[in-house]
């Protein structure tokens, strides 16, 4: 059988336990959500860089059937 120490030990243990991961989901879901934005907007950039090259190559009369060839 526990003390009555032991068990307000144990019990602040697990309520320092439980404060400890809710911050650490707090900035696991912070970082996520970090890296899902520069993951759109990486992709957004990619997206815009394939169009100017492809604007480009219209440019220079180069479209994408002749690159192919």
């Amino acid at each position: 059988m526990m003390s009555k120490t032991d068990e307000k030990a144990s019990q602040e243990l697990t309520e320092a336990m439980e404060k400890t991961m809710q911050r650490l989901q707090g900035r696991f879901q912070a970082m996520s959500e970090q890296l899902e934005s520069k993951d759109i907007l990486m992709g957004n950039r990619i997206d815009d860089l394939e169009k100017n090259v492809s604007e480009l190559m219209t440019q220079a009369g180069m479209d994408k059937q002749s690159v192919a060839k």
